[in-house]
């Protein structure tokens, strides 16, 4: 076996990638440099808590932890130079820890792990992320193993929202504690099942604190954001794609191509930046070209300009335009440019893919008109009355949840044909790439209010827990379950995951999971959330609705 990952919902024969390369494109070299990097990052929260508890430790721990975590996320960073040096930092910090604790007398005295302890130069790193203590296989009973992975697959999500608000300003201690403690729990031997879900709830409301404190980071930032119809079609200048989830890279590169000829457009989960009132005022700033990121290879083709990757979401690009795509971030891919970090306070440096953008041609139009978005909690609540007025007459019957992640799976069309075939009396609430399966599909509205209502990025899924608890509380029901809605929710990787332990740490149960239910979740796991929690998979379009319906 090459290496083994389960990560993703594309996951080899639905079991876990063990060869060469995996199904997103890694190499094996890669997977297991970024399993030794999550190893090494438990070291790191050993030492660490010990220097929180002793007022010894250094903002920027906190940082390293949320970036590295981040970079190994399915599809953010194939780059082993990228994965190796975070590893020496990893290493590096781990030590500078220690001895900081060492000279203050308050390390703890204790047997300490080989996670804690070992300390290989960098051409020993592809042996040691090869040893079978360093995987998710290190964990051999296979419950415990599924419960130890939806912790760190958790954390991977969290880590992702939690820079972004550490990008904007914004940052809990407490929730980079947890995933510190969280980590070192994966790694517990004592810890039995009931131990472990209990841990993987808390997973849940951590992520449900990472979500707020980047809704507040991003609306005290750029607005609250509005429903606005964004543009599909193209100009006649030459542009800049900007793909990815992060809005502060967003911001800065907007403000750099202010009066340069250049425009900019969105692409797959950066859709959402249409909304916020903060970047209405860029006239270069255009609206959105093609669709979701696993359609990237045909779009980049066709937009003729270089493109920006703020985060994940990357597919091994072609040949033809693998020059003309950059990197920035927790993002990577080799001999793509990569955009170096903020540093002492300053705005990141775009000039290299904006003049690269000026000896472009413009995009090529690939559809024209627009579609429409901006639905997070604040404009949907303004709505608060339209929409309980629509449910009491019975004009609205029932919402349907149907955020999360679009893919590359032939089975995924079931989306489309479920929005299709919903009754007229339904609305969709959405969040994430899931969306481009049906957001452009004619369905109409009740009373003005459209039937498709995008919340935004798959953080925002927060805006739909916002929306449905607030609709508990206008109705006077006691337990959110009794709401009309249901969910029908798409998934892919790790961002979709911490999503999922938040719904489900604030009691949302029978939660509909597809195309495929994961691989981490073994069949006693399965069976415990289905009977806990009414967690089932999706079957077809006609028996789900009347399931849903029921």
């Amino acid at each position: 076996m090459s290496m083994f990952c389960y990560q993703c919902q594309e996951t080899a024969g639905g079991k876990g990638c063990s060869a060469r390369i995996g199904v997103c494109g890694k190499t094996d070299y890669v997977s297991n440099l970024q399993d030794l990097l999550v190893y090494v990052l438990k070291g790191v929260a050993e030492y660490n808590l010990q220097a929180r508890k002793a007022h010894l430790n250094e903002p920027m721990t906190d940082y390293l932890i949320l970036d590295s975590l981040f970079s190994t996320i399915t599809n953010a960073n194939f780059h082993d130079e990228a994965i190796t040096n975070r590893i020496e930092r990893a290493l590096k910090e781990r030590e500078a820890i220690k001895n900081r604790l060492v000279e203050a007398n308050k390390l703890e005295d204790k047997d300490y792990k080989d996670f804690a302890t070992w300390h290989g130069e960098r051409d020993e790193f592809k042996a040691k992320s090869e040893e079978k203590v360093v995987g998710v296989l290190s964990t051999e009973n296979e419950d415990l193993r599924s419960l130890k992975s939806l912790v760190i697959l958790g954390l991977k999500g969290m880590a992702a929202y939690a820079e972004h608000a550490h990008n904007l300003g914004y940052h809990k201690t407490e929730i980079v504690e947890f995933m510190e403690k969280a980590l070192l729990a994966t790694e517990d031997e004592t810890l039995n099942i009931h131990e472990l879900v209990s841990l993987v709830l808390e997973t849940g409301d951590f992520g449900v604190q990472t979500m707020a404190l980047l809704d507040e980071a991003n609306t005290s930032t750029y607005g609250n954001p509005e429903i606005t119809e964004v543009n599909i079609g193209v100009r006649n200048n030459p542009a800049i794609l900007v793909s990815g989830h992060d809005l502060k890279d967003f911001e800065e590169l907007l403000e750099q191509t202010k009066g340069t000829g250049v425009d900019v457009y969105t692409h797959s989960e950066m859709l959402p930046a249409n909304y916020y009132p903060a970047f209405k005022k860029y006239d270069h700033f255009v609206g959105n070209y093609g669709n979701a990121w696993w359609k990237q290879k045909e779009e980049f083709e066709s937009f003729n300009g270089p493109v920006l990757f703020t985060t994940n979401c990357i597919v091994p690009p072609l040949a033809s335009y693998a020059d003309r795509i950059y990197t920035t971030g927790s993002a990577g891919y080799p001999g793509f440019k990569h955009i170096p970090n903020r540093e002492n306070g300053h705005a990141k440096d775009f000039s290299e893919i904006i003049d690269h953008a000026k000896k472009c041609p413009s995009p090529k139009e690939i559809e024209t008109g627009t579609i429409i978005g901006g639905f997070a909690h604040n404009q949907v609540l303004a709505l608060a009355d339209k929409v309980v007025d629509a449910v009491k007459s019975g004009a609205i019957k029932r919402f349907f949840v149907m955020g999360g992640c679009d893919g590359r799976m032939k089975s995924r069309d079931y989306y489309t044909n479920f929005a299709k075939s919903l009754p007229q009396d339904t609305i969709i609430l959405t969040a994430g790439c899931a969306k481009y399966r049906y957001n452009k599909l004619s369905l109409g509205d009740i009373a003005g209010i459209p039937r498709v209502l995008d919340a935004g990025q798959c953080n925002d899924s927060y805006s739909l827990a916002v929306i449905a608890l607030k609709l508990k509380e206008v109705f006077e029901l006691d337990d959110v379950n009794d709401l009309p809605i249901s969910y029908n929710i798409a998934w892919y990787e790790q961002k979709a995951v911490i999503v999922l332990l938040a719904l489900l740490s604030l009691g949302v149960k029978n939660i509909h999971l597809g195309p495929t239910l994961p691989a981490f979740l073994s069949p006693n796991i399965t069976k415990v959330l289905v009977e806990n929690f009414g967690i089932g998979a999706i079957t077809n379009v006609e028996n789900d609705i009347n399931l849903f319906l029921s």
